[in-house]
């Protein structure tokens, strides 16, 4: 199954619309309760704080025409986490600049098959984000093979067209329509050459109109032949400049698709290297396995952060409640991503990062730390964070 991703201007209704605080004709209730909703900042409240920031840092107003807020539709399989797009949303801040701060996966949405009358849902996710340069305070700024990478991302941390397997499926298809490509223009170009041949050709001679006068002599008629010849240069010279174009258009087309498969090439090279040194390299593997879990805990600050949002007046002062309310989280954390909660229980055993989220939780935001190291440790047998 294929994903894509592909960020245009937020609408006004967004959130309306993503977090479902009205009913819409083209959902099916029953399978709203199956919908996961995350956010950081409301829409209005984020672009106010982007407003300030280009003031600040630029001495001057955002443009009126900037789109410092945009929103992507995500395509995601059934099983498609919030940690999974947690990852993806981390991916493109470190290397795009991109801060998603909403998130909303659908699962009411789909269509009946005419035939089958079948239901055929429509899998996504809706993710909202900063486009602000935190360097310039203006909005980012990519090119063609940023978009690219983007699609390479969501590719790789939704688990879609991933991989070595995945890759050489892509770069057979992207050979492919190159050879179509090609083809067409090979196409072309023989039209042109057959439309030049036309004009150098004999048969322009039947344009020429001829009369017979009363003695029986032939005589040009002028006015008629200048007319044919006329309508029909124009009508020639209307091909070839839209076949020109045209075969401009496809030589830049072919040129692209040329440059991808040279990158897909080169990132099957680097995959296939990287999974032989995750088989044979102990240090290499440790280092990958401590990335996987930094995005667990990542993910997890998030969905703490989410929690405190839904229930500002909880009582956290007495810590039977905070470790209550932590269990339930780390709880409906592991079932939402099909975590085993033994790999959360390891997490707490790091006494500086489990003050540091138990901090988050009770505090908010101000008393975060980054994870600097998880060591391994054996798989416990209660389900509790806290003994």
């Amino acid at each position: 199954m294929k994903t894509s991703i592909n960020f245009k201007a937020v609408k006004a209704d967004s959130e309306t619309h993503n977090f479902r605080r009205k009913t819409f004709d083209y959902i099916r209730k029953e399978l709203t309760p199956q919908n996961e909703y995350w956010q950081e900042d409301k829409i209005a409240d984020r672009i106010q704080k982007i407003e300030a920031y280009c003031k600040e840092k630029s001495g001057r107003k955002l443009q009126k025409n900037a789109m410092p807020v945009r929103e992507a539709v995500v395509v995601i399989k059934e099983d498609t986490t919030m940690k999974d797009l947690h990852d993806l949303s981390l991916k493109l801040k470190q290397e795009l600049g991109i801060k998603v701060f909403q998130i909303a996966i659908h699962k009411d949405e789909g269509h009946f098959d005419k035939e089958s009358k079948h239901w055929k849902p429509n899998f996504h996710a809706h993710l909202v984000a900063d486009w602000q340069d935190q360097k310039t305070g203006k909005t980012l700024k990519h090119q063609s093979f940023h978009y690219s990478k983007m699609q390479d991302l969501a590719a790789a941390c939704l688990g879609m067209e991933r991989g070595t397997a995945g890759s050489v499926g892509r770069l057979e298809a992207v050979e492919f329509k190159i050879q179509k490509k090609e083809q067409e223009l090979k196409a072309l170009e023989e039209k042109i050459d057959q439309m030049i041949a036309k004009l150098r050709s004999k048969k322009f001679n039947d344009l020429i109109v001829n009369d017979t006068n009363f003695f029986g002599v032939k005589q040009l008629k002028t006015k008629e032949t200048i007319a044919n010849f006329g309508n029909t240069f124009k009508l020639y010279n209307t091909e070839l400049l839209k076949n020109s174009h045209e075969l401009e258009t496809k030589e830049k087309i072919t040129a692209e698709l040329q440059e991808e498969t040279k990158d897909l090439k080169k990132e099957i090279a680097e995959l296939k290297s990287k999974n032989a040194e995750l088989l044979t390299d102990p240090d290499i593997f440790a280092l990958e396995k401590k990335k996987y879990l930094n995005s667990m805990v990542e993910a997890l600050k998030q969905s703490i952060r989410f929690h405190r949002f839904k229930t500002p007046q909880a009582d956290r002062s007495d810590d039977r409640n905070l470790l209550r309310e932590m269990n339930e989280v780390c709880t409906e954390f592991s079932e939402n991503n099909k975590i085993p909660f033994s790999a959360l229980e390891q997490i707490f055993t790091v006494t500086e990062l489990a003050s540091s989220l138990f901090s988050l939780l009770r505090f908010g935001d101000g008393n975060d730390m980054e994870l600097e190291y998880i060591p391994i440790q054996k798989k416990k047998k209660k389900r509790r964070i806290i003994r």
